[in-house]
């Protein structure tokens, strides 16, 4: 089974700016991931959120438990302290040479519900894992990352393995390369003509949703011209930028 992309191969999936996805996108992508409201009321302002809407937005996410208040300091939650480490790798992978070898996880646990199964589910995928037929899940070992063994020592075991199929035949059936690839290229091309402030804001929110998809394969699994390197350049550049525009 295929890992989901976000969006159809070479579409851009662009999704309406609220004052909630706009102060979360800034402070996912701050370290630490905390600032004063003044500083967020300053920030926000070139993406048409005024300071009514931000004050409403802000209160209503600490009470969902998105942020916490400490005076007048806003900060990520510990579960989303969680997506921001996902999102830093997403775009800031870490990888080692491979030599070949594959993780195999292999689920062992019977007569879980449907949310036990969609939770693992969503938790292998975010290990960059995909599944090979239910209950097998499959990737090259080239990823330098924590894999959490006591969550998973109760419901599977883990193996490393050497699949005699060759290995880039395996890795086009687990993951829809070509696709991924198509609407990476859109979203360089549509950056390319984002001007406005807004605009170029919520293509960049596409790229990390997009960068969260991606297998991050060894170069010799890929095909040519991966712009997997490309897009995670043209986000750090961007990140940068947002980053100076908050301290200053």
């Amino acid at each position: 089974m295929r890992m989901n992309v976000s969006e159809p191969s070479g579409e851009v999936d662009l999704r309406p700016l609220s004052a909630r996805s706009v102060v979360l996108s800034l402070l996912l992508g701050t370290h630490p991931p905390e600032l004063p409201v003044k500083d967020l009321i300053r920030v926000v302002e070139p993406f048409g959120v005024g300071g009514s809407t931000l004050r409403a937005a802000l209160s209503r996410m600490v009470n969902a438990g998105d942020l916490r208040r400490t005076d007048s300091v806003y900060r990520l939650s510990d579960r989303l302290l969680a997506r921001q480490r996902r999102q830093d790798e997403a775009v800031d992978a870490r990888t080692r040479a491979w030599d070949g070898d594959w993780e195999m996880v292999v689920i062992t646990a019977t007569g879980r519900g449907p949310a036990e199964r969609a939770d693992l589910r969503a938790r292998l995928t975010a290990l960059r894992l995909a599944e090979l037929r239910e209950g097998v899940w499959l990737r090259p070992a080239n990823l330098i990352r924590r894999v959490p063994q006591e969550e998973l020592a109760p419901v599977a075991q883990s193996y490393t393995a050497r699949p005699d199929r060759p290995a880039r035949e395996l890795a086009a059936a687990l993951w829809p390369l070509d696709a991924w690839a198509a609407t990476a290229r859109a979203l360089l091309a549509h950056l390319a003509g984002a001007d406005l402030p807004a605009d170029r804001f919520t293509a960049f929110a596409a790229v990390v949703r997009h960068l969260l998809a991606d297998p991050v394969l060894p170069p010799e699994l890929l095909p040519a011209d991966w712009p997997g390197a490309p897009l995670r350049t043209a986000y750090a550049r961007y990140q940068r930028e947002i980053t100076g525009a908050v301290t200053r």
